[in-house]
């Protein structure tokens, strides 16, 4: 297991959670795999995998409340599974700290694709930021009024204090503060930050900038509407 990527799976379903394990260890992973929240929170805290996967409707404690309490542990990546592309379960899981989702029914290859990508940018933000797009920044300490990002050592701070940032969302600032004063379409923060070569929901963009707004100032990332978000310089 220690040459494998390890996901925890958390899902009530016995035939989805079966089904999908094998499919998850067919594609190498190693994949701990349990029917509620409350073992999977166990499970998390004894083995540390390196991303989970939370079904939102799970006995005992559920997906949402899961994520939160790993959340508050740790920024390993998040994706949460949900029954319904229009749920409100999906904001509520997004706004509790995940960093994608997937609605159910789906498909295999397309869950793998979608892990892949999280970890490979998940890697890169912990400091190797060289991808298939490009650095997002040149490297060197960057300032906008009282934000303060060091894109050397991956801190942030405002007004002198430092700011807590998922992975996600310091690629998210990092491609904000690739191009200030430019307005980035939610397509193109899709691709450069959530790494999706398809079209993806903007629920996803919209809800990490709000999460974003509320740790470096809610000023500090303009919504141009219509086109998107541009950070002010």
């Amino acid at each position: 297991m220690a040459d494998q990527t390890h996901v925890l799976f958390v899902e009530d379903d016995d035939v989805i959670r079966e089904a999908t394990q094998l499919a998850l260890e067919r594609d190498g992973f190693a994949v701990t795999a349990r029917p509620d929240g409350l073992s999977g929170l166990a499970a998390f805290r004894a083995d540390r995998p390196d991303i989970a996967l939370l079904d939102v409707m799970v006995p005992g404690l559920d997906g949402v409340s899961l994520c939160r309490r790993i959340r508050d542990e740790s920024t390993v990546p998040v994706i949460m599974l949900s029954a319904r592309a229009d749920s409100i379960d999906v904001v509520l899981g997004l706004e509790a700290g995940a960093d994608d989702y997937v609605t159910k029914p789906f498909d295999g290859a397309v869950l793998v694709a979608r892990i892949r990508a999280v970890l490979r940018r998940f890697g890169h933000a912990g400091g190797d930021r060289g991808d298939d797009h490009g650095s997002p920044v040149d490297g060197g300490p960057l300032t906008f009024g009282e934000l303060e990002i060091d894109t050397e050592g991956m801190e942030v701070r405002r007004a002198g204090q430092p700011v807590a940032l998922t992975p996600t969302e310091m690629r998210l600032l990092l491609e904000f503060s690739s191009a200030p004063g430019t307005v980035l379409s939610r397509d193109r923060l899709l691709e450069r930050v959530w790494d999706y070569g398809w079209g993806g929901d903007t629920r996803v963009v919209d809800v990490h900038v709000q999460r974003l707004r509320t740790k470096i100032g809610q000023d500090r990332i303009e919504t141009v509407r219509g086109f998107g978000y541009k950070l002010k310089a």
